[in-house]
């Protein structure tokens, strides 16, 4: 119990409902202590328009995710936007599609609260589509 923090110890005391989900999705610490972990790359995914345009040609997405799951980062967005990968990957590759913080592998790395993706469909003639996939909310079962 010595290394237990006041803050751990109180949590626990009070059954802490907050401390308690944290804990639960704590994939890192479940790692350490664990020879092995299932994980599921489903998602509830919820979406909300914070800003549009009539004349919009960018999308701007910004990832929020407390307890990030098991994701790609180009299998959420190539899902949610109902385009390919490989169609992702060109984007990325003229430029197009740009995420932040930059790294040349993001795509294909497991989403991170936080991340903004800018997707360029000025010269996309499905753009539209795109952007309604983007926005729309689908009925996860």
């Amino acid at each position: 119990m010595s290394d237990l923090t006041p803050a751990t110890l109180d949590a626990l005391q009070s059954n802490d409902p907050a401390w308690i989900r944290v804990q639960e999705f704590d994939l890192d610490a479940l790692r350490r202590r664990a020879q092995r972990i299932d994980e599921f790359a489903d998602a509830v995914i919820r979406k909300t328009v914070l800003g549009a345009a009539d004349d919009w040609t960018a999308l701007q997405i910004e990832l929020v995710a407390p307890f990030p799951p098991s994701l790609r980062l180009d299998r959420l967005l190539a899902s949610e936007l109902e385009i390919s990968r490989s169609r992702l990957q060109a984007l990325a590759e003229k430029g197009a599609l740009r995420v932040h913080p930059a790294r040349a592998d993001a795509m294909r790395r497991k989403i991170r609260s936080g991340s903004v993706v800018v997707i360029d469909l000025s010269d996309e003639p499905e753009r539209h589509q795109i952007g309604s996939a983007a926005i729309t909310n689908r009925d996860t079962g």
